[in-house]
């Protein structure tokens, strides 16, 4: 065949990217594996980091995981344990759906304050998804410890929430009302802090992400409710 006709040329440039194409293919389903292994390491990461749980050099998080992580529980709007993996469902797609139709995972730690119950939260900052973990006393009231994460937040404003100075301020503060009424905890700016409930301070220049925060507890914990409530009460979940 010449090599300087057309015809040479377009059937070298489809044999060049049908090669291409399966050699990525071929990576790509090696290295499958062990991105899903990193992507499921880093959930439990910050699972353990709203624990205040923290690897340390040549700790494993899997092993950390399994041996702080006692259960993971899916439970209804009820308060009720229902068939499904804690770690598979979908917290982004759940946040959208009415309280009573959601998934709601529950992860209960043993840490050396005692056991803890860790839910997931996700919500939408100023550029983009915000997600997180809040674990609670066994009171199922108390928050003890808080992670939350970002996608695209600004470098020194919105991104902050990934901080430890704003995460720490959570600790100690109740997600409901004397009453017993659900109140979750507000994000508001100095100067404009209300007159009841538990709140902590916003982000200095970081308004919008600030409000998702706060969206993203109430919308997120609020359905936990009655679940919260059996943990009150010192009663078990049941199926």
């Amino acid at each position: 065949m010449n090599r300087q006709s057309n015809t040479y040329t377009i059937i070298y440039a489809m044999v060049l990217v049908l090669l291409v194409g399966v050699g990525l293919s071929v990576v790509y389903q090696a290295l499958r594996p062990k991105q899903e292994e990193n992507i499921a390491n880093d959930i439990k990461r910050q699972i353990l980091a709203s624990a205040l749980i923290i690897p340390t050099a040549g700790e494993s998080v899997g092993d950390l995981y399994s041996e702080h992580i006692k259960k993971a529980i899916v439970v209804n709007s009820k308060g009720d344990i229902v068939n499904g993996d804690a770690l598979d469902v979908n917290v982004s797609t759940e946040v959208k759906k009415p309280a009573s139709e959601r998934l709601l995972p529950v992860f209960e730690c043993q840490t050396s304050s005692g056991i803890k119950y860790i839910v997931p939260v996700y919500g939408a900052g100023l550029w983009g998804p915000i997600w997180g973990y809040v674990a609670f006393d066994a009171n199922g009231n108390t928050i003890y410890g808080a992670y939350f994460a970002h996608q695209g937040e600004t470098p020194g404003l919105g991104a902050e929430i990934e901080k430890p100075k704003f995460q720490e301020q959570f600790h100690n503060k109740d997600i409901f009302a004397p009453d017993g009424q659900f109140q979750s905890v507000k994000v508001v700016k100095k100067g404009q802090e209300p007159a009841s409930g538990a709140y902590v301070n916003a982000i200095s220049g970081g308004t919008i992400t600030s409000q998702g925060v706060s969206k993203m507890l109430e919308n997120s914990l609020e359905p936990y409710t009655e679940y919260f409530k059996k943990l009150s009460e010192g009663k078990e979940a049941t199926k």
